[in-house]
């Protein structure tokens, strides 16, 4: 057995999981919120408990060792030495890092040149990588990419039609993103199915506060609704997804804006929120249109149509699909959302069944016995994919 521990650091957070590899076995799991602000939260679960402390924490390397001496406190582990290697979760890899590696100076310096591709999400990942190399030296650091799963589109469904300098010398490209999300869903589809990954076509809807729709054609993506950031696709939380370019440009002049300021907008004030103007989390808004508010049922409908033309185009891309899958935080638990995207795609021959459908965070078919589509829910697990590749690159 070896002791795995997957990570993932955002700009004022570390979420973490110790695993017990190859056994998937969930040691222990935990959260640093507010890394650098005043009261910093430090949350471990441990048997079913949570544990909880507030103090000031300065920076990400404070918060790994302050993480990693409470494994010790707590007897999780007898040393730092127990850790076998540190998966990290990498938003971005550009079309330089395909897939998981070792991350050595050389890593750190190809993801250095290409932070202005995904600064939001790249500048943190790095912190942590940075923070846990300078802890523990001696461990194996890997880099798990959420765009890898997605090297294998083909230049028609990856490239834009943009001036193609602009791919050839700016890398501007659709990339995607919740690359280990979709890889380990559809290969979990594909247990469950009975199938080897190759012998099957699936579509695998993440929906959360951050949401993509992704074609796996025979075990490889071939496209995807997210692009060159994670702006483009269906609407979200709180993005406004896919959208004429031409607004950004209109708007800047009407609101007298920059264009940092009106795609600030359309990442942090648009989606659900943007066209509810009351929330950007669904379980609000279910419970709003169920009160009668037009806005958020609008808000919802919107999103769910969005959803249906990704699911139709991928399912002609394909040549035909034999699962959709739900997963991620709205995917896993809201029953209602699942039940308008599946009723909207009647004529692919895709039925829900309303019992099985009536359920959250577990493994289910939730399609009715004489549909034409099998339709699942199966919860994410980026946290044990991480894992998996950590083991296969440091255990070889």
């Amino acid at each position: 057995m070896a002791k795995i521990m997957a990570v993932n650091a955002g700009s004022s957070s570390l979420k973490f999981q110790l695993l017990d590899m190859p056994k998937e076995l969930l040691i222990t799991s935990g959260i640093v919120e507010r890394i650098g602000m005043k009261d910093s939260i430090f949350m471990i679960k441990l048997n079913g408990e949570k544990i909880e402390e507030t103090k000031d924490i300065a920076n990400h390397s404070e918060a790994v060792k302050m993480l990693l001496e409470k494994l010790i406190d707590l007897k999780i582990i007898s040393s730092f030495d127990e850790i076998e290697g540190v998966g990290h979760r990498v938003v971005h890899g550009a079309n330089v890092i395909t897939d998981s590696c070792i991350i050595t100076e050389k890593e750190i310096e190809v993801l250095e040149s290409i932070v202005d591709l995904g600064p939001l999400h790249l500048i943190p990942n790095l912190t942590g990588i940075k923070a846990f190399r300078e802890v523990l030296p001696h461990v194996k650091q890997v880099g798990v990419f959420d765009t890898a799963f997605h090297q294998t589109m083909a230049e028609e469904a990856f490239l834009y039609a943009v001036p193609y300098e602009w791919y050839e010398r700016y890398q501007v490209r659709k990339y995607g993103f919740h690359g280990t999300s979709h890889k380990y869903v559809s290969e979990r589809t594909a247990e469950i199915l009975r199938k080897k990954p190759e012998e099957i076509n699936i579509i695998v809807c993440h929906i959360g506060n951050g949401a993509s729709i992704c074609a796996v054609k025979q075990g490889k993506s071939v496209d995807t609704s997210m692009g060159f950031t994670p702006l483009e696709g269906i609407p979200m939380g709180t993005r406004s997804g896919s959208i004429d370019p031409a607004i950004v440009e209109y708007m800047m002049n009407k609101k007298n804006k920059s264009s940092k300021e009106i795609t600030n907008i359309l990442n942090k004030q648009s989606g659900y929120l943007g066209v509810s103007g009351l929330s950007s989390d669904s379980r609000d808004l279910v419970e709003a249109s169920s009160k009668g508010n037009h806005r958020a049922q609008l808000a919802i409908d919107i999103q769910a149509k969005r959803i249906v033309d990704y699911i139709a185009s991928y399912y002609v891309y394909m040549g035909g699909v034999d699962a959709i899958v739900f997963t991620a935080g709205i995917g896993e638990n809201a029953a209602p959302t699942r039940e308008n995207i599946i009723n909207r795609l009647g004529v692919l021959g895709a039925k829900i069944d309303t019992e099985r459908n009536n359920c959250r965070g577990v493994e289910r078919l939730i399609s009715a016995d004489d549909s034409k589509i099998k339709v699942f829910v199966v919860p994410t697990n980026e946290e044990v994919m991480i894992a998996r590749d950590t083991m296969k690159l440091t255990h070889h």
